[in-house]
């Protein structure tokens, strides 16, 4: 389907994935980048949420902050509500461990729990949208 609309959702879904999928590889390679790997959980978080406030015609604000976006997002649809501890716990993630500070990187454990949730969070985002974008 070429309809920009159609497009623009898809492309918020693609980057949400590939932050996914980098997350994943981060936590799990030869090397292993945990500061970087939780950014990518709240950037696919952060994109799926963009990719279904454009899916409804919902303008957002230029923002990393997850609970803005949820807020958007649950007036469309409430069952939303329940991801707002998993928005408040990403959302520091968006520049936390970016940059030198008193803690470098998050452990192991918090980590896995902020895949493990944004994963189940993307899922949740992608069961709301139509079957045509499950793919």
């Amino acid at each position: 389907m070429n309809d920009p609309k159609h497009v623009e959702i898809q492309r918020w879904l693609t980057k949400s994935q590939h932050d996914l999928g980098s997350a994943h590889l981060l936590m799990t390679g030869r090397e292993v980048y945990l500061d970087t790997a939780v950014y990518h959980c709240q950037q696919a978080g952060e994109k799926a949420l963009k990719a279904f406030l454009t899916y409804h015609d919902i303008v957002f604000e230029r923002t990393h902050d997850l609970r803005v976006l949820l807020e958007q997002s649950i007036d469309v649809e409430p069952a939303l509500e329940q991801w707002q501890e998993v928005a408040e716990e990403l959302t520091p993630y968006s520049v936390l461990f970016r940059y030198p500070g008193d803690v470098m990187e998050p452990e192991m454990k918090e980590a896995e729990c902020a895949l493990n949730h944004v994963q189940d969070f993307v899922d949740f985002i992608m069961r709301l949208l139509p079957e045509e974008f499950r793919s």
